[in-house]
C-alpha cells in the first residue's frame, strides 16, 4: 500500500514509541510481522496507542498465532475464565477485562486493516468477544453477589440466573467495531434469597447485579471502557425499573409494547448458552414481535421511525452519515425488518436477527426479487466495512465519514481507493442505490402514487345521488355497456359503507383507496361493472380491517392486481373476499403467476407449519388452510394469465393435495400415538401400517378448481394386539378405526379458513354402512366376492397416493388382479350403459338445449365412461391396460393394443380435453358447467358417435 506523508508520519511516530518500550527480543520479533503492524499503525491511532505502549501484549499476540487465524471466537471465553478467576477487587477486574477488550480489538482491527478478514468474520469476533465479557462477567458478579446476599430462589424453590437480552447489533451478532451494547435485564420468577443472614427479594437482588454489571463494563477508567451499556431499550425505558421478571416483561409488552419496541426486539437474542429458561422467554417474546397475521400497519410504523431519524439527522445537521442517512445503513435495515415484522409470523424463515441472513431468506421467500437482493447485499457490506474500519481508526463510534484530510487518506486507503474523492464518490453511488429501492418499498405512498383526480375524489365523497353518480360514470368511464347498473353498484356500495362501524383510521384510508380504484374502473375498457361488483363484496369484506385497506392503500401494484385477478375470475374473487389474508400474496407478482412446483408442496408445507407449535391443533389446522389457499390462489393466477396448461393444472391441484394429505396423515398419526402410544402392527414393521388410495379425478391426476377427494383407507391385517401406552392401551383395530374418524374431521372441521378439503369416503367396501377404514385382506376379499360393476369402474381409477411401499404393492397386486379377471363382456357392458343412463338421467344440470360439459350426452362422463368399460372388457388379455389411472393414457394404450383405433382415441382425447377446459373455464369464471353455446358442438357430436359404436355397438 502506498501510505501518504501524513499516514508515514503516524506510523513511524508509534514504531518510535514501541522501540523506547520494547526490548531487543521483543524488537526481533516484532520485526518479523513489520511490514502488517507498519501498516495497521498507519490506519488506525487506537492499534497505535495500545499496541506501541504494551510490547509484551504485541509479542503475546504474535505468538499466539492469533493474526493468521480466521476463528479465535472458541479461545474467549476459556481465556476469560481463566482471566476472572479468583478476582475480587472491582479495580482489578475492570482493568484486566479493559485490556483484554483492547488486545482482542487491536487483532480485529489488524486482520481488517491488512486486508486479511472479511466482515462475516469480523461480524463474529466482534460479537462473541462482547458476549463473552458480558456474560463472564455477570457470572463472577453472580457468585459475589450470592456471597453477600444469598443465592436467589422462586417462591417454588428453583434457583435463580439473570438473564441478559442483547438488542441491535449484538443481538444480530454483526456488531460494529466500536458500539454500543443494548441491553434489557431480566429473570424469570419472584422470590427470594437464601443463604444469608437476611433474605432480600429476587429484583432488589438483580437489580444490584445489574448495577454492578453496567459499572464494571460502562465506567471510564485510565484504560477507557469495555462497552458503553445503553438499557434504555427496557420496559418504560430511563423510568423503568432495572430488571424485570418474565411475568413483568410479558404484562407490559401486551399492555405498552410500542411498534419500535417491535422493531427492536426482531433483533433481541438471549445472550449465553441455551437454556430452558432463554427458550421459555424467547417463546414468551416472539408472539410480540411476529404476529400471526399479517401486519401490514407495520410499514406505517417504520415510515413514521424513519421520519422521525431524519428529522434528527436535520436537526443535528449530521451531512455524510451513513448509517442514518438516505440510503444508510438503517434504509437497508428497515427494507429487511418490514418484511420481518409483516411476514414473519407466518414465514418462519424470517425470524432470523443476522441482517445478511434475512437479506438471503427474502430471496429464497420471494419477498424481495435476486435484482433486489444483488443490489442490497454488497451495498450493505460495503457500508458496514466502511463502518468498521471509520471506528478502527480511534476506537470512536461514528458512522460520519471524516472531516479531517488524514483520516479521510486512511479510510479509502483500507477500503481500497486511491483517493477519497473516488471512494467518496462510490460511497454515495451506492447510497443512491439503495435510498431507490427504500423508496419502492417504504417511502410515503402519498409522494409514489400518481395525483388522484379530484372527479373521482367527489364521486367518492360527495352525497351524490344515482342520477349524479350515472352522470360522471358516463363522463369518465370508458366502458359505455352497463352504465345503469354500474351507476347501482356504486350507489349501493357508497350506501353500504356509509352504514358501517369503520373509525376515523379507516375512513382515512378508505378516502385515499377508493379514488384510486375508480379511476383504474374508469380506464377499463370492457367489464368495469362486472369487476366493480366483485371487487365491491371483497372491499365491503375488509373495510373493518384496517390492515388489509392498508395493504392496497399503500401498494398500488396490489390494487391493480386484485383488479387483474377479480375481472378474469369469479372464483379467485370469491377466494380473496372469503380469505382476505391471500391479498398479501398480491404484493408478490413473481410469485402469484409462477406456483410452487409440486415436487416443493410438501418442503414448502413443513416449512409453513414449522412456525406452529406442536401443541396448538387449531393454529395448526388453520394454518393447512391457509398454505391450501395461498397455492390454489397462486394456480388460479397462472391458469387465468395462460402460464398453465390444462394437464399442469391437473398436475399441480392433485399433487398439492397429496402434499395435504402427507401431512395430515403425520398430524393424525402423532397425535394418536401421544394419546394411546404406537400400536404393535407399527412396531412389527416400522412404519405406519396404513395406505391411502385416491379414486375419481385425484386418482386419475385429474383434480379441478373445487373436486373433492374421493379417499379410501386401508390398514394391515393382523391388528389382533393392542398399542404400547403405559397407561392408556387400546387395540391396534380400534387405534386405526380412530385415526381415520380423526382424520376426517381435521380435513372437514369448518374453521374461520374454511375446511380443507371435502372428503369422500363412500367408495370403500359396503359404502357409508363399512368401516372407515378397512383391512387390506378385507379389501381384496370385498372386491372379488362382492364388488358392483360401478365399484370395478370406479376402481379403474384407483392410485395409492400414500403408504408404505409393502401396502402399496399389496394394493397393486389387488387391483390388477381385480381389473385382470375375466367377466362377461355382454354384460358389462350393459351393466356399464345402464348405470350411465341412470346417472345421466339424476345429475343432469341445465335446459335440454344447453351442454353439460360433465352429465350431458358427449359430455365428460361419457368418455369416462367408455374408459372403464374398455379397461374392464379388455384388461384380461392385456393386462398393460390396467397400469394406467388417467383417461389419456388409458385411450392411448387401448389404441397400442388396438381396442381402437388411433383416430378414435385422438378424437376421445382430444374431446376430453376440450370438454374439460370449458368445464374448467367454467369453474375460474364461477360460473355453471352448463354450456349454452355451440364452441363444443363437433367434439360432442364425435363422442356421441363413439358412444353408440363402442357402448351400444352400433354402426
Amino acid at each position: 500500500m502506498n501510505f501518504s506523508e501524513g499516514m508515514r508520519k503516524e506510523a513511524d511516530k508509534y514504531f518510535a514509541l514501541l522501540r523506547e518500550k520494547a526490548t531487543e527480543e521483543q524488537l526481533a520479533k516484532i520485526e518479523t510481522v513489520h511490514d502488517e503492524l507498519y501498516q495497521t499503525f498507519a490506519l488506525s491511532d487506537f492499534a497505535g496507542r495500545f499496541l506501541s505502549m504494551r510490547p509484551e501484549i504485541l509479542c503475546r499476540i504474535i505468538d499466539s498465532g492469533e493474526l493468521e487465524s480466521g476463528d479465535r471466537t472458541a479461545s474467549y471465553a476459556t481465556e476469560l475464565d481463566a482471566l476472572l478467576n479468583g478476582i475480587t477487587d472491582d479495580n482489578v477486574l475492570k482493568r484486566k477485562l479493559r485490556l483484554f477488550r483492547n488486545e482482542k480489538l487491536s487483532v480485529i482491527a489488524w486482520r481488517q486493516l491488512n486486508n486479511k478478514s472479511d466482515l462475516a468474520e469480523e461480524f463474529r469476533h466482534l460479537s462473541e468477544l462482547a458476549e463473552q465479557i458480558i456474560i463472564k462477567t455477570m457470572d463472577c458478579l453472580y457468585g459475589r453477589c450470592c456471597q453477600v446476599f444469598g443465592t436467589p430462589y422462586s417462591y417454588d424453590g428453583v434457583q435463580q440466573r439473570m438473564l441478559v437480552i442483547g438488542m441491535g447489533k449484538l443481538g444480530g451478532r454483526e456488531l460494529n467495531f466500536s458500539s454500543d451494547i443494548d441491553l434489557i435485564f431480566c429473570y424469570p420468577h419472584r422470590g427470594e434469597t437464601r443463604g444469608a443472614r437476611r433474605s432480600i427479594d429476587n429484583q432488589v437482588f438483580f437489580t444490584r447485579l445489574g448495577q454492578q454489571l453496567i459499572q464494571i463494563l460502562d465506567q471510564q477508567t485510565v484504560d477507557g471502557i469495555v462497552y458503553r451499556v445503553d438499557m434504555r431499550l427496557r420496559p418504560f425505558g430511563d423510568s423503568g425499573p432495572l430488571i424485570s421478571s418474565f411475568a413483568a416483561l410479558e404484562d407490559y409488552y401486551l399492555k405498552h409494547g410500542r411498534s419500535w419496541e417491535r422493531y427492536a426486539m426482531v433483533k433481541g437474542r438471549v445472550l449465553g448458552e441455551e437454556t430452558p429458561e432463554s427458550l421459555e422467554l424467547d417463546s414468551m417474546l416472539k408472539p410480540f414481535v411476529y404476529r400471526r397475521y399479517l401486519d401490514f400497519g407495520a410499514v406505517e410504523s417504520l415510515r413514521k421511525m424513519k421520519a422521525m431519524i431524519e428529522a434528527e439527522v436535520r436537526r443535528r445537521q449530521l451531512t455524510d452519515n451513513f448509517k442514518l442517512g438516505a440510503g444508510g445503513i438503517r434504509e437497508i435495515e428497515f427494507i429487511a425488518q418490514v418484511f420481518q415484522l409483516m411476514r414473519g409470523g407466518r414465514m418462519v424463515s424470517l425470524q432470523e436477527r443476522h441482517l445478511l441472513t434475512v437479506l438471503e431468506n427474502l430471496k429464497h421467500g420471494n419477498c424481495i426479487t435476486p435484482e433486489v437482493y444483488d443490489c442490497l447485499m454488497p451495498c450493505y457490506v460495503f457500508l458496514r466495512r466502511t463502518e468498521n474500519i471509520l471506528q478502527e481508526i480511534n476506537d470512536e463510534q461514528t458512522q460520519t465519514l471524516p472531516s479531517s484530510p488524514l483520516n479521510q487518506e486512511r479510510l479509502a486507503k483500507a477500503m481500497g481507493f486511491e483517493t477519497f474523492e473516488e471512494f467518496y464518490a462510490h460511497i454515495n453511488s451506492i447510497m443512491e442505490t439503495v435510498h431507490k429501492e427504500f423508496a419502492l418499498l417504504i417511502s410515503d405512498p402519498e409522494s409514489e402514487t400518481v395525483e388522484e383526480d379530484p372527479v373521482f375524489s367527489d364521486l367518492w365523497l360527495l352525497n351524490l345521488n344515482r342520477e349524479e353518480i350515472k352522470e360522471i360514470v358516463v363522463n369518465q368511464f370508458r366502458d359505455q355497456s352497463q352504465i345503469d347498473h354500474l351507476a347501482d353498484e356504486i350507489k349501493l356500495f357508497k350506501d353500504e359503507c356509509a352504514n358501517k362501524p369503520i373509525g376515523p383510521k379507516g375512513r382515512a384510508i378508505l378516502n385515499r383507496l377508493i379514488p384510486y380504484l375508480f379511476r383504474s374502473f374508469a380506464n377499463m375498457k370492457h367489464g368495469a361493472a362486472t369487476t366493480f361488483s366483485r371487487v365491491s363484496k371483497l372491499l365491503l369484506t375488509i373495510c373493518l380491517r384496517t390492515t388489509y385497506m392498508q395493504l392496497l392503500q399503500e401498494n398500488p401494484q396490489a390494487c391493480d392486481q386484485l383488479l387483474k385477478l377479480c375481472s378474469g375470475s369469479e372464483l379467485i374473487t370469491a377466494q380473496l373476499t372469503e380469505h382476505p389474508v391471500l391479498l398479501d400474496e398480491l404484493l408478490m407478482p413473481n410469485s402469484l403467476y409462477k406456483p410452487t412446483s409440486p415436487d416443493d408442496y410438501s418442503h414448502d408445507l413443513h416449512e409453513f407449519l414449522m412456525r406452529v407449535e406442536s401443541s396448538d391443533l387449531e393454529h395448526q389446522m388453520e394454518s393447512l388452510r391457509q398454505f391450501k389457499q395461498i397455492q390454489l390462489l397462486r394456480i388460479c393466477a397462472a391458469d387465468l394469465v395462460g402460464a398453465l396448461p390444462l394437464m399442469k393444472v391437473s398436475d399441480y391441484l392433485t399433487f398439492l393435495a397429496q402434499a395435504i394429505l402427507d401431512e395430515v396423515v403425520n398430524l393424525t398419526w402423532n397425535q394418536l400415538v401421544a394419546k394411546y402410544g404406537l400400536p404393535y402392527n407399527a412396531h412389527k414393521h416400522g412404519d405406519k401400517g396404513i395406505c391411502v388410495i385416491a379414486y375419481g379425478k385425484m386418482g386419475g391426476i385429474e383434480l379441478s378448481y373445487g373436486s373433492d377427494l374421493d379417499l379410501v383407507f386401508l390398514c394391515d391385517s393382523d391388528l389382533e394386539k393392542e398399542t404400547d401406552h403405559p397407561e392408556h392401551p387400546i387395540s391396534d383395530r380400534m387405534f386405526y378405526g380412530r385415526f381415520a374418524q380423526r382424520l376426517m374431521h381435521l380435513f372437514s372441521t369448518r374453521l374461520s379458513s374454511g375446511v380443507l378439503y371435502e372428503v369422500d369416503a363412500r367408495l370403500r367396501p359396503e359404502g357409508e354402512a363399512g368401516p372407515l377404514i378397512c383391512s387390506i385382506s378385507g379389501y381384496e376379499s370385498y372386491l372379488n366376492n362382492k364388488a358392483w360393476t360401478w365399484e370395478l369402474q370406479a376402481l379403474v381409477r384407483a392410485r395409492a397416493v400414500l403408504g408404505p411401499d409393502r401396502l402399496v404393492s399389496r394394493f397393486n397386486e389387488i387391483r390388477n388382479g381385480v381389473l385382470r379377471k375375466s367377466r362377461d363382456v355382454e354384460k358389462l357392458r350393459e351393466e356399464v350403459v345402464s348405470m350411465r343412463t341412470k346417472m345421466r338421467s339424476s345429475l343432469i344440470r341445465g335446459p335440454k338445449e344447453a351442454f353439460d360439459t360433465k352429465q350431458g350426452e358427449g359430455g365428460m362422463a361419457d368418455i369416462e365412461f367408455m374408459a372403464q368399460y374398455l379397461i374392464l372388457a379388455n384388461a384380461p388379455t392385456s393386462p398393460d391396460l390396467v397400469l394406467w389411472s388417467d383417461n389419456v393414457r388409458i385411450f392411448e394404450e387401448c389404441a397400442r393394443l388396438g381396442f381402437i383405433t388411433e383416430e378414435e382415441s385422438k378424437c376421445l382425447i382430444n374431446a376430453y380435453l376440450d370438454i374439460r377446459a370449458m368445464y374448467h373455464h367454467h369453474s375460474l369464471l364461477g360460473i355453471s358447467r352448463v354450456y349454452d353455446g355451440h364452441k363444443l358442438d363437433e367434439q360432442r357430436e364425435a363422442v356421441k358417435k363413439l358412444w353408440r359404436k363402442i357402448m351400444l355397438k352400433e354402426e
